[in-house]
């Protein structure tokens, strides 16, 4: 669409269509960072995962913990919080395993939520923009005798327009937030299993 026969469709759709226009910039925002943030290479790198494993295999438990700081990623610092009581009873490593995952989950998390607001947001502002406009068009009929029809066809067309605008908005941000939902839940949920499985290795070592 030209960039003149876009800015002419958000004129015509009235003030409504500025606040959905913002929305549309927030909502693609928020989809491009957490694509960003829960790359699975960021969250849990499989390099990590093997070295760590290795070291805390060969007991080498400085080194593990070394390797954690030396990797900015949630899964070592799930791990890091472990390592760091390697030696206490397994169910205290677990519960604060357990502690830092929960952080380190609604950070995955966060902004999500606001994806789904915008969407039902930009569908409610769709809609009011097109009930004002509409009620903009009946006074207006109120006050003629005679209506032309060609112009009150036009008058209901823009009306729709935020309508338009508002669900163009909302379809695209709710995929969003299927997307990214299911992206850190899978991830979560795998950091979860792999912690569990330290966990257990912590527990052999020590036996």
């Amino acid at each position: 669409m030209p960039a003149e026969s876009m800015f002419g469709y958000v004129f015509k759709g009235g003030i409504f269509m500025y606040p959905i226009l913002v929305c549309s910039i927030i909502s693609l925002a928020i989809f491009l960072e957490k694509s960003r943030v829960l790359q699975r290479r960021r969250v849990i790198p499989q390099g990590f995962l093997t070295d760590f494993e290795h070291l805390l295999r060969a007991e080498k438990i400085a080194q593990a913990l070394e390797l954690c700081k030396d990797t900015d990623a949630p899964i070592s610092r799930i791990l890091s919080g472990g390592i760091k009581n390697y030696g206490k009873r397994r169910e205290v490593i677990k519960e604060l395993i357990e502690e830092v995952g929960r952080r380190e989950a609604a950070y995955l998390e966060k902004y999500v939520e606001a994806l789904a607001t915008i969407a039902n947001v930009a569908t409610l502002l769709g809609l009011l923009g097109t009930i004002a406009g509409m009620i903009k068009i009946f006074g207006v009929i109120a006050q003629q005798a005679l209506v032309n029809p060609s112009m009150l066809a036009g008058g209901i067309s823009e009306a729709l327009y935020t309508t338009g605008a508002g669900l163009g908005v909302a379809i695209p941000t709710l995929i969003f937030y299927r997307i990214i939902t299911g992206k850190a839940d899978s991830l979560i949920l795998e950091m979860e299993e792999y912690s569990l499985r330290m966990v257990e290795l912590i527990k052999e070592q020590r036996s």
